[in-house]
């Protein structure tokens, strides 16, 4: 309960990932005190980055006073000494864990949650399988863990059918490839610019379907075939923004759709003679970089057949 005096406290803690538990136990200590800093510690050799968990943590609570102590982690008494806000007093956990750091802190200890209500599960049980207790995973969190599976390949080769009826399948998202939107609404007459603004929205519309995504997202298209096309346009030349983002970006199953089924021209498909040569362009970016992709061939219920064995071997 809060007193009559203001109270100023600090919740230490790695939230290796964010999960319901740790929220919980945050909304619960903004009840035992008047203002609360929320402390996210991390070490470079962390499993998940630092300032990924902070963007968690911060997002999910943005009216707190959420800090990232880098290498903060173990609990660095003197790091976190210098980054207390003036006036603090108390450390608050659900546990005994920090009453030594609270003591060199010069902080009462307190614990709250000593039913232990957030403790259905642990960060590492959450961390080793996420997949089996996404339930217990923030929203914010699910993003990080959910297995993406790009469909790749070239002009006319199925990818959006296909990854309708995949979402459909498994009732998840899936992503609309954001370079016919854009044709669509400013023509075929693209500059180095325009494939600059393709990429870009690709990833925007990715990470937002991300948001909604059931443990897995389908992505129709992604920056490798964006950087082939911008070869293919400007005589072999892609920009580096878009091959670095292009290799930043990571899927866990690309699914390379063979040019084997009828080209059908829909207004904006203009390479129809190029298909084969980028199927072999795609399959050997592939290759060469060790990613992990199964190539679908043969008519539309035999590509879908492949592919959801494939996606369910996955996942």
């Amino acid at each position: 309960m809060k007193t009559d005096l203001m109270t100023s406290a600090i919740l230490p803690g790695r939230f290796m990932p964010l999960h319901s538990g740790h929220e919980y136990l945050i909304n619960k200590a903004r009840t035992q005190c008047d203002r609360l800093t929320v402390l996210v510690c991390s070490h470079e050799k962390d499993a998940i980055p630092g300032w990924q968990r902070y963007s968690w943590v911060k997002n999910t609570f943005p009216d707190l006073d959420v800090q990232h102590l880098d290498g903060g982690y173990p609990f660095d008494d003197e790091q976190i000494k210098r980054s207390l806000p003036e006036g603090t007093s108390q450390l608050l956990e659900s546990g005994t864990t920090l009453r030594n750091l609270a003591q060199a802190l010069g902080l009462q200890h307190v614990v709250i949650d000593r039913e232990q209500k957030n403790a259905a599960v642990s960060s590492s049980q959450i961390l080793e399988q996420p997949l089996v207790f996404w339930e217990y995973l923030s929203e914010k969190v699910r993003p990080y863990f959910i297995r993406r599976v790009a469909l790749v390949g070239p002009e006319s080769c199925g990818k959006s059918y296909l990854a309708r009826l995949l979402a459909e399948h498994f009732q998840t998202a899936f992503v609309e490839e954001y370079g016919r939107t854009y044709c669509e609404k400013f023509g075929m007459n693209l500059t180095e610019l325009d494939f600059a603004h393709i990429a870009g929205g690709q990833l925007y519309r990715e990470d937002e379907a991300a948001m909604q995504a059931n443990r897995v997202l389908f992505c129709d298209t992604d920056l490798i075939v964006t950087q082939i096309w911008s070869e293919i346009y400007f005589n072999g030349i892609c920009q580096p923004w878009i091959v670095w983002a292009d290799h930043l970006r990571k899927y866990d199953l690309y699914l390379l759709l063979a040019p084997d089924i009828p080209w059908i021209n829909d207004g904006l498909r203009e390479y129809e003679q190029q298909r084969d040569r980028m199927f072999e362009r795609l399959k050997q970016e592939m290759e060469s970089r060790a990613l992990p992709f199964v190539v679908i061939r043969g008519n539309y219920e035999e590509r879908t057949e492949r592919a959801i064995r494939a996606v369910r071997q996955l996942i």
